[in-house]
C-alpha cells in the first residue's frame, strides 16, 4: 500500500497539484455565487410578500388591481379554515403570514411514482414559487396548499359574482383560492362555484341552487359500512402448492392479500385479513391448526415500504400469532415450511432476494437461529426432513441442495446426479415413508434420494450423503407438484399432461385421470375427504375430485386483469368481464357462477339495459357485444372507432346507449326491441382526452362526462349531442346513476395531493346515502353522499392486493361489488347499517387510544425484539351450527379482547358466509393506513378470563 502511495505521489508534477487546486478554488466560488444567489432570491421573496400585504389595505378602494400591486388579501389567506370538514387538525398553525406562505403544508406522496415524484419535487416547488407571481388580478384567497412531488395538488376555489364588491373581510369567507396558481374569474360564470387543480389543470364545479350556505355544508363518514362477505377467484395462475384441506373440513388458499377459509359442503366462507399486499405462499403447521403465510414487498399509499414478512395464525380464531421476518426478507417471501420431527418447533423461510436466502426462525423463543445464501438460481421449495431434524432439503432450477443444520450454522452438500440426465428445474419434492426423497423434475422424472451411511467426521457426529437411488418416468412434461397422502400413497401432478397419478407404495402407477384442457395445467395438488383430492390450476380453479369420478369445480376466477364489472338492474346478479376474454355472470345470492362465454377480444366495460335480459360489453378494439343475459347467445354487434371502450352506459329507461371511447367521443345509440336492436343517434365531440366515465339524466336530454385530463363536460342530447358551453346552467340537473369521479358533489373523495388517476372508479348508492369508490391502492372506500367537501372523512378497506378497478352496488343497495387489477379478484361486501351493530364489535378506530395486546402474537426480527403489532383476538360466535366441537374454537370464539392500533403492522379477519346476521363483526380487519374499521368504544374484557395460549 506504501509503495502504491508513494509512485502516485511520484507521478503527480507540481503543475498538476496547481491545477487541482485551482479547481477547488473555482468550485467553492462557484458555491459561494450559488449561495448568495438563494439569500437574494429569499430576500426578493420576502419583499413581495411584504408588499402583496401592504397591497391588501388598497383592496377596497381598487376596483381592479394594478399588476404591480399582486395578490390581495394573501397574507391572511393561509389562516383561513377554508376547508372545514374537521380535518384542519393536521395542519399546523400559522403564526406569521410570511411564515404561514413559506411554509407551505405537504400532501402525502403517492406510492405509484415511488423515487421518481421524490426526484421531481424541487422542480415542482420552483414552479409553484413562480405562479406565486404570476399576473392575475382577481382579488382572491388563498388556501394553504401542499406542493405534490410530481403534479399540482388538489387545490379548492369558491368564486362568487358579488365578490367584486364585497369588504375584503366577507371576502375571506366566500372567496378560496391555491397558493400554487392564480384562478381567474370567468366571465360567464354565473353564481358560485368551486375550482381545484389536479396536474396545473382547473377543474370548475358550480355550485347547485339548493345549497343555501357552503360553509353550512359538513362531510361525515357514513352510518353505513362494509363487512367482507365473500371473495371469488383463486391465485393459480404464478403460485404452486397453495391449496390444502383442513381438519374442519374447509379449503385453504389465497387469493389478493386474503387467505380464504372455504367449506365447500356448508358454502361458507372466513378470511384471515392480516395481510396488506400480495399473500405468495402458504405452509400448515402440522397441527393442522396454524398456518404460516408470505407475502411479498409493497409500498403503502405515502410511499412507505410494506416489507415483506411471513404470518403464523390460528385458522381457528383467525388470530395472528407472529410475525416473522421484518426488515430481514427482501422483495418476498418464496417458500416457508414448517419443521415435522420436532413437531413444528421451526419455521425456515427461503426470500425472493438475489440470493435467495433461506432463514431459519425458532417460534417459540421468536428468534432467528440461522441464516445462509443459497443460490442464484430460482428456488422453488423448502422442506424439512419428517424425521430427520437437521436437515432441511431446497430445490429449483437445475439443482437440489441438502442442509445440515446445527446450531447457528448451516452447511450445504449439493444433489450429483452422477450418470442421471440433469433437469432443468427440480420441481417439487416429498419423501417416502423410509425417509427417502422423492423428487419430481421438468423432464416428467421421479427421483428418489436415498441417504448413504459415511465415516463420521470426529467431533461432529455421523453424516450421511444422499443419491439416487431410482428414476421413474412419470409423466409428459414437467411434474409440476407432488402430494403424500396419509396412507403412504404418492400423488403427482403433471404439467403438459395435466395428468394426475396416484402411486402405490412402491411407487407403481395405480390410477390416472387427466384434467381437462379448459382448466389449465396443474399447479398444487392436495389430500382431500376420504379418496378425494383437491386440485389447483393454472387457470385459477379449484377442483375436487375423485381418479374414477371425475372434477367438480370449487373455485373459478379470471385469469388476466379485470375491469369490466356490472350489477343486474332487479336480480341478484353481477357480470365482470376481463382481459382474459372471459364475460362471467355470477350469483351474489348464492355465490356462484352463473355461466361464462368467451368472446372474441378483451372486455373492458359493461353494462345491463334496464330490462335486464341482454348485457353490452366494450373490448379494447372499439368493438362491443350484446349478449343475452340468459342465454349468452350473441344479440348485436357493432364498432366505433378502433381505440378502447372505456365505458358503456344506458339511460334510465333503455332507449339509449352511450358508448364512451379512448378515441375522445362518446357515441349514442337508439336502442328498441327491448335491447336487441341499435341504431346510431350521434355522437358527442369536444373532449381533447380519452371518455372515463359518464352519467344520464332522468329525462334522457343530458349526458355528464369526464375525460382522462379531467374534464367535465355537459351534452344536450335533444340539440343534436351539442357540447353546452355554459356549464352553470347544468348545476341543477339531477343524474340518474353518479359514476363521473369528477363533479361538485363527489370531489370531496380525492385525496390530498392527488394526481388525477388515484380513483379508478366511484358510484353512487341507489338510495343516495353513500358514495363507493375504487382507489390505485388497494383501498375501498364508503363515503357519505354528497361529498362536496375536500378532504372528507370515509370508511377504509382492505383486501386487494392490486389497484381497485371497478365498484358497484347492487340493485337494491344490499351489497357492493369491488374488482382487483392484477390480483384478478372479486370481492363481495355487505352493506350494513352502523345502529345495528352490537356493543362488542371490534374497535379499529384510529382515534382511540391504543390499548395493551396479547401476549399471543409477537414479531419475529433478527436479533432485535420488536414490540408486538396490532392484532383482534375478539371473535364474535356467528352460529351455533358453525362453530367447531373443538373446545379451542369455542373457547376462542366467545373471547374478547382490547385491540391495539399500530401504524406498521395489524391483522384483521372476517367470518362470511350467506349469514344475514348483522351481530357478527362487521370488517373485522385493521389497515396500516389508518384504515376504517368498526365502532367507537372499546371492548370490555373479562378480568377473569386468560387470553388464549399460543399453540405449540
Amino acid at each position: 500500500m506504501d509503495g502504491f502511495a508513494g509512485s502516485l505521489d511520484d507521478s503527480i508534477s507540481a503543475a498538476s497539484t496547481s491545477d487541482v487546486q485551482d479547481r477547488l478554488l473555482a468550485l467553492e466560488s462557484r458555491v459561494q455565487q450559488q449561495e448568495d444567489e438563494i439569500t437574494l432570491l429569499k430576500a426578493a421573496l420576502a419583499d413581495v410578500l411584504r408588499r402583496l400585504a401592504i397591497s391588501e389595505d388598497h383592496v377596497t378602494s381598487v376596483r381592479k388591481p394594478v399588476p404591480s400591486k399582486g395578490q390581495p388579501s394573501l397574507r391572511e389567506a393561509v389562516s383561513v379554515s377554508c376547508i372545514t370538514n374537521g380535518s384542519g387538525g393536521n395542519r399546523k398553525p400559522s403564526h406569521t403570514s410570511s411564515v404561514s406562505i413559506a411554509r407551505k403544508e405537504t400532501f402525502s406522496s403517492a406510492a405509484k411514482s415511488g423515487t421518481e415524484k421524490k426526484k421531481e419535487k424541487p422542480q415542482g416547488q420552483r414552479e409553484k414559487k413562480e405562479d406565486s407571481h404570476s399576473n392575475d388580478q382577481s382579488p382572491q384567497i388563498r388556501a394553504s396548499p401542499s406542493p405534490q412531488p410530481s403534479s399540482q395538488p388538489l387545490q379548492i376555489y369558491r368564486q362568487t359574482q358579488e365578490s367584486k364588491n364585497s369588504t375584503p373581510t366577507k371576502r375571506h369567507k366566500d372567496v378560496i383560492i391555491n397558493q400554487a396558481k392564480m384562478s381567474t374569474r370567468e366571465k360567464n360564470s354565473q353564481g358560485e362555484y368551486i375550482k381545484m387543480f389536479m396536474r396545473g389543470r382547473p377543474i370548475t364545479m358550480f355550485i347547485p341552487s339548493d345549497v343555501d350556505n357552503y360553509d353550512d355544508i359538513r362531510t361525515e363518514q357514513p352510518p353505513e359500512k362494509l363487512k367482507l362477505e365473500w371473495v371469488y377467484g383463486y391465485r393459480g395462475k404464478d403460485c404452486r402448492a397453495n391449496v390444502y384441506l383442513l381438519p374442519t373440513g374447509e379449503m385453504v388458499y389465497f387469493i389478493a392479500s386474503v387467505v380464504v377459509l372455504f367449506n365447500y359442503e356448508e358454502r361458507t366462507q372466513r378470511h384471515y385479513l392480516g395481510h396488506k399486499d400480495c399473500v405468495k405462499c402458504l405452509a400448515i403447521h402440522p397441527d393442522k391448526i396454524r398456518i404460516a403465510t408470505g407475502q411479498i414487498a409493497g409500498v403503502d399509499k405515502d410511499g412507505r415500504p410494506l416489507q415483506p414478512h411471513v404470518r403464523v395464525w390460528d385458522s381457528v380464531s383467525l388470530s395472528t400469532l407472529q410475525v416473522i421476518g421484518l426488515g430481514t426478507f427482501e422483495r418476498g417471501v418464496g417458500c416457508l415450511s414448517f419443521s415435522k420431527a420436532d413437531s413444528g418447533v421451526y419455521l425456515c423461510v427461503i426470500d425472493d432476494s438475489n440470493e435467495h436466502m433461506l432463514t431459519v426462525w425458532d417460534l417459540q423463543k421468536k428468534s432467528k437461529v440461522a441464516e445462509i445464501k443459497t443460490t442464484n438460481e430460482v428456488v422453488l421449495a423448502v422442506e424439512f426432513h419428517p424425521t430427520d431434524a437437521n436437515t432441511i432439503i431446497t430445490c429449483g432450477k437445475s439443482h437440489i441442495f441438502f442442509w445440515t443444520w446445527s446450531g447457528n450454522s448451516l452447511t450445504r452438500k449439493q444433489g450429483i446426479f452422477g450418470k442421471y440426465e440433469k433437469p432443468k428445474f427440480v420441481q417439487c419434492l416429498a419423501f417416502l415413508g423410509n425417509g427417502d426423497v422423492l423428487t419430481g423434475d421438468s423432464g416428467g422424472v421421479l427421483l428418489i434420494w436415498s441417504k448413504t451411511a459415511v465415516e463420521p467426521t470426529p467431533g461432529k457426529g455421523p453424516k450421511g450423503v444422499y443419491q439416487i437411488s431410482k428414476q421413474i418416468k412419470a409423466h409428459d412434461g414437467s411434474v409440476f407438484t407432488l402430494c403424500q397422502m396419509r396412507n403412504g400413497m404418492i400423488l403427482t401432478g403433471g404439467g403438459k399432461d395435466r395428468k394426475i397419478i396416484l402411486w402405490d407404495h412402491d411407487l407403481n402407477p395405480e390410477r390416472e385421470i387427466e384434467v381437462p384442457d379448459q382448466y389449465g395445467t396443474i399447479r398444487a395438488v392436495a389430500e382431500g375427504k376420504e379418496d378425494q383430492f383437491l386440485v389447483g390450476t393454472s387457470r385459477n380453479f379449484i377442483l375436487r375430485g375423485t381418479c374414477n369420478d371425475g372434477f367438480q369445480i370449487e373455485v373459478q376466477g379470471h385469469t388476466d386483469e379485470l375491469w369490466g364489472l356490472a350489477t343486474h338492474p332487479f336480480r341478484d346478479l353481477f357480470l365482470t368481464c376481463a382481459q382474459d376474454r372471459q364475460v362471467c355472470m355470477w350469483n351474489l345470492a348464492e355465490h356462484r357462477l352463473e355461466w361464462t362465454r368467451l368472446v372474441d377480444e378483451p372486455g373492458h366495460c359493461a353494462d345491463f339495459h334496464p330490462s335486464g335480459t341482454v348485457v353490452a360489453i366494450g373490448t379494447h378494439s372499439g368493438r362491443w357485444f350484446v349478449l343475452d343475459a340468459e342465454t349468452t347467445d350473441l344479440v348485436s354487434i357493432h364498432t366505433d372507432g378502433n381505440e378502447q371502450l372505456s365505458v358503456m352506459r344506458y339511460s334510465i329507461d333503455g332507449i339509449f346507449l352511450a358508448v364512451g371511447s379512448h378515441d375522445n367521443f362518446i357515441y349514442l345509440y337508439v336502442v328498441s326491441e327491448n335491447g336487441r336492436k341499435y341504431s346510431r343517434y350521434g355522437k358527442c365531440t369536444g373532449h381533447s382526452s380519452y371518455i372515463t366515465h359518464l352519467d344520464w339524466s332522468p329525462d334522457n336530454k343530458y349526458i355528464m362526462s369526464n375525460s382522462g385530463d379531467y374534464e367535465i363536460l355537459y351534452w344536450d342530447i335533444t340539440q343534436s349531442c351539442k357540447l353546452i358551453r355554459n356549464r352553470s346552467e347544468c348545476k341543477d340537473i339531477d343524474w340518474t346513476t353518479y359514476t363521473c369521479v369528477l363533479g361538485f358533489h363527489v370531489f370531496g373523495v380525492w385525496p390530498e395531493g392527488s394526481d388525477g388517476t388515484d380513483i379508478n372508479a366511484l358510484v353512487r348508492s341507489h338510495n343516495r346515502k353513500v358514495i363507493a369508490v375504487a382507489d390505485d391502492f388497494c383501498k375501498v372506500h364508503l363515503f357519505q353522499y354528497p361529498c362536496s367537501k375536500p378532504k372528507a372523512p370515509s370508511h377504509k378497506y382492505s383486501a386487494h392486493s392490486s389497484h381497485v378497478t371497478n365498484v358497484s352496488f347492487t340493485h337494491n343497495d344490499s351489497h357492493l361489488i369491488s374488482t382487483g387489477g392484477k390480483d384478478m379478484s372479486i370481492i363481495q361486501w355487505k352493506l350494513v347499517e352502523k345502529l345495528s351493530l352490537p356493543q362488542n364489535e371490534i374497535i379499529c378506530d384510529t382515534t382511540l387510544t391504543k390499548a395493551p395486546i396479547s401476549s399471543t402474537e409477537s414479531v419475529v426480527l433478527s436479533n432485535t425484539p420488536m414490540p408486538p403489532p396490532s392484532q383482534p383476538l375478539n371473535e364474535t360466535l356467528e352460529e351455533e351450527s358453525r362453530v367447531s366441537n373443538s373446545p379451542t374454537l369455542l373457547e376462542n370464539s366467545l373471547e374478547q379482547q382490547t385491540v391495539e392500533l399500530s401504524e406498521d403492522h395489524s391483522e384483521g379477519r372476517s367470518e362470511g358466509g350467506a349469514s344475514e346476521d348483522l351481530g357478527e363483526p362487521i370488517c373485522a380487519e385493521l389497515c396500516s393506513e389508518s384504515q376504517e374499521e368498526q365502532g367507537e368504544t372499546t371492548l370490555p374484557k373479562d378480568p377473569q378470563e386468560p387470553p388464549p395460549p399460543v399453540i405449540t
